[in-house]
């Protein structure tokens, strides 16, 4: 089969969970700078959510880069990743809609959570297909960096059942590591030399 379907789909969808977020702000009854405080909380959920969502429409297309064809599995695969994908405007309007309460802060790291798993076991399908000598599982590698965030996600999802601060603090720290596109695939499907993953 081939990957193109998959990525128009995957492409479209990104664009609506981005139009989504961004209809969830309201404009404020005023014409003051005031008017803007209580949309605070909103606005930083809004600007987190889409940073997120940039990186794995971003990583998804490098990904692609280094995939040849797909099948059934990989198909069901992706549409995961895009249901979970598709729950961050929710979970991103009730974070802020409730000024980052504890519930929603923990809420909105499982669905974060459940996007890297997502990704992961596509990512794996897809080296399985491929090989483990392909270039896209040369360029992989070990995924320590998503074996990391795993980590990192679950931490914060504990911790912001005690202080949201926390929590949320720790998510825009995945979002930091992972902010700067992973290049070693393109690298590799040019032929360039890249570095391992040293993390």
């Amino acid at each position: 089969m081939r990957k193109g379907r998959l990525e128009a789909f995957s492409d479209g969808v990104i664009a609506i969970i981005i139009t989504i977020m961004v209809l969830e702000l309201k404009v404020p009854h005023g014409e003051d700078i005031a008017s803007l405080k209580p949309l605070v909380p909103i606005i930083i959920s809004y600007v987190l959510s889409f940073i997120y969502i940039g990186i794995y429409w971003n990583n998804h297309h490098h990904m692609m880069q280094g995939v040849e064809s797909i099948n059934g599995t990989i198909l069901w695969a992706n549409l995961h990743l895009l249901f979970w994908l598709s729950l961050v405007p929710f979970v991103t309007a009730w974070m802020g809609e409730n000024h980052f309460a504890q519930v929603p802060v923990a809420l909105y790291g499982f669905v974060l959570l459940m996007n890297a798993i997502a990704y992961s076991i596509l990512s794996n399908l897809l080296i399985k297909r491929h090989g483990k000598n392909s270039a896209l599982a040369l360029a992989v590698g070990s995924g320590t960096k998503g074996k990391i965030s795993v980590a990192i996600y679950i931490t914060a999802i504990l911790l912001s059942l005690v202080s949201w601060w926390m929590g949320f603090l720790l998510y825009v720290v995945v979002a930091t590591i992972w902010f700067i596109p992973d290049k070693r695939i393109e690298k590799k499907l040019d032929h360039e030399p890249y570095a391992e993953e040293k993390l």
